[in-house]
């Protein structure tokens, strides 16, 4: 129960439901309690009077006795009519307040770990996989509900039944309530045993889903390549063979589900025989009534299902102390990418890189070595260099994705780290190397980064990034949706609608990293004479691998295994003749063969 201590506050807050709770199922227990004492005083009603009835026969006071007889009777009926109806209002009371507030504390749960996954920063979630971070907001979460759930409401039923139940049962007799009571515990353990046994294979069967589910969704992803190599005969057996697999683990646990009601029944069966049988004996002893084994009967039944659920509610417990316990570890997991001095102000968009060395947290791969650069106000900086130099780690850094390893970075002379993590990104606008849309409509897209959408805004922001033209064409325009990750556009026009998302921000600092890439030589030269408007009075970095996209920047720097080897303008690099030079023929030579 350690874990599930993180749980006290919930409960706390939402105490008025556990106690109004607790409240509704002592009265509810009441009134499954008391007509077991109306059966009793009905049946003893009839027993003893059945004799003094028939030896009134033929005379006309039987008829009046009679009348008087089914009086009693009428009334005890309506009675336990009345107390049944009682109890199912006070039991829907039970769980408008015990279930709902288990509702309502996985509502707030769910809503903090979903809130503390933002705050964690990218190297959280180059750690973990996007399949486990949504196991823990989604099944972890809810076999915590229900123990906070149905694990409370039948642990209060139990309890207070127990409490209010067996001093009344031994009131009556010692001897026939621990006949009653014997077959109990085994009932209750036989099932945690069974449920336990369920769970396991339970466990089996979502791993068998799982797997199965991924073997689909690769396959039809990937519907093109399948078809491409002709393998669609070999991926049939393969599903073949998962989904016979998922099959023997389903009537695995069908042949365990199939005990379980026979357990109960065989048990119930079994303490009702025990019940009757020393119920009979006592009866011939004169020291108890007909109506009191009727009432014992109902007394056990009444029992059943509560020490039942025990074996069940315990296994809840457990599962949710696990649950728990897994969701507490990335509770306890906090950000390292903090502000120091929380500074919120107007950036002007002066960027100084002092001797920055990183090494990226998870990989230990160093990516910069000893980076020095400055870029003034309104000025431009083009990064070039080859896959793996470092150049969008830059760009990571600037927006503090990650925090540097050795050095420093200064915004208007002062340290990154002293800005308002909030303030910071929201004047920065960054389109990333891998491109990510937003199953929504491209307007939406667009206008992701704005407080309030602006119809003006975003309409400039597509034709600056080239792809007004395109969105038109659609028949719904910007209304057109994209679907998931942006399926339903083009590499190209996926890129232009990401520019198009960073500009309509009218960021102070823009980055763009390698965001041409997947745009042709023509689109990329209309993008980029658009962008020298929408650089101007804007420091902005222009990340790539081509040098075509280098040469309208003030200043370019050239990175080699994570170090600058160069820097200057496009000229006066050419000039060098050095790394730069060399990478702009070979650029030039696969341009002319295109």
């Amino acid at each position: 129960m350690k874990e599930l201590k993180y749980l006290y506050k919930f409960l706390l807050k939402y105490k008025w439901h556990l106690i109004m709770g607790l409240l509704f199922v002592i009265i509810s227990n009441l009134f499954k309690i008391y007509p077991a004492q109306m059966v009793r005083y009905s049946i003893d009603l009839v027993v003893d009077n059945i004799r003094v009835y028939r030896s009134f026969t033929g005379s006309e006071i039987q008829s009046d006795f009679f009348a008087i007889f089914a009086r009693g009777i009428l009334l005890y009926a309506v009675l336990i009519l009345a107390m049944a109806l009682l109890h199912g209002v006070f039991l829907y009371f039970v769980r408008q307040t015990l279930i709902v507030m288990s509702r309502l504390v996985e509502y707030d749960l769910k809503n903090e770990i979903f809130q503390h996954y933002q705050s964690l920063p990218l190297s959280f979630y180059r750690k973990n996989n996007t399949g486990d971070l949504m196991n823990r907001i989604s099944e972890d979460v809810g076999r915590v509900r229900m123990y906070l759930g149905p694990s409370i409401m039948y642990g209060m039923q139990l309890v207070t039944l127990f409490i209010m139940l067996i001093p009344m049962m031994l009131a009556i007799s010692s001897k026939l309530t621990w006949y009653a009571l014997v077959p109990l515990p085994i009932l209750s353990l036989s099932i945690f045993y069974v449920n336990t046994v369920i769970e396991h294979r339970s466990e089996e069967i979502q791993k068998s889903q799982s797997r199965l589910s991924t073997f689909v969704q690769e396959a039809f992803s990937g519907i093109r390549v399948l078809k491409s190599f002709t393998r669609e005969t070999e991926s049939v057996k393969n599903f073949s063979k998962e989904s016979n697999e998922y099959k023997r683990q389903s009537l695995k646990l069908t042949r365990v589900q199939a005990l379980f009601f026979p357990l109960i029944m065989g048990l119930i069966g079994l303490s009702t025989i025990l019940t009757v049988y020393a119920g009979s004996v006592e009866v011939i002893n004169g020291s108890l009534t007909f109506g009191n084994i009727a009432e014992f009967i109902i007394y056990v039944n009444l029992l059943t299902w509560p020490v039942a659920s025990l074996g069940w509610t315990i296994s809840l417990v457990q599962r949710a102390e696990a649950s728990q316990k897994r969701i507490n570890e990335f509770l306890k997991t906090k950000t390292d990418i903090i502000s120091e001095k929380d500074v919120v102000r107007n950036i002007h968009g002066k960027i100084e890189f002092d001797h920055v060395s990183f090494v990226y947290p998870d990989t230990g791969i160093q990516a910069l070595k000893n980076i020095s650069f400055k870029i003034e106000t309104g000025e431009s900086l083009a990064i070039i260099g080859t896959t793996g130099s470092g150049k969008s780690t830059v760009s990571n850094l600037i927006s503090r994705l990650y925090d540097v390893t050795e050095g420093q970075i200064r915004i208007d002379d002062i340290p990154l780290k002293d800005y308002s993590l909030h303030n910071l990104r929201s004047q920065t606008g960054v389109v990333p190397q891998e491109v990510f849309l937003f199953s929504d409509t491209i307007f939406n897209n667009i206008a992701f980064g704005l407080d309030k959408a602006d119809e003006s805004k975003v309409i400039q922001a597509a034709k600056d990034s080239d792809v007004f033209d395109n969105i038109i064409a659609f028949p719904l325009g910007f209304n057109t949706r994209v679907g998931e990750r942006g399926v339903t556009l083009s590499g190209g026009q996926k890129q232009r609608v990401s520019i198009a998302r960073a500009v309509v921000r009218e960021p102070k600092i823009l980055i763009l990293d390698d965001a041409l890439s997947a745009v042709d030589t023509k689109t990329e030269n209309t993008i980029l004479n658009s962008m020298k408007r929408i650089m101007q009075n804007r420091t902005s970095i222009i990340i790539s691998h081509r040098v075509s996209s280098a040469k309208i920047a003030n200043k370019i720097i050239v990175l080699h295994d994570g170090a600058i080897i160069e820097e200057g303008t496009h000229e006066g690099l050419l000039l060098k003749k050095g790394a730069y030079q060399e990478l702009y023929e070979k650029q030039m030579q696969v341009d002319e063969v295109e």
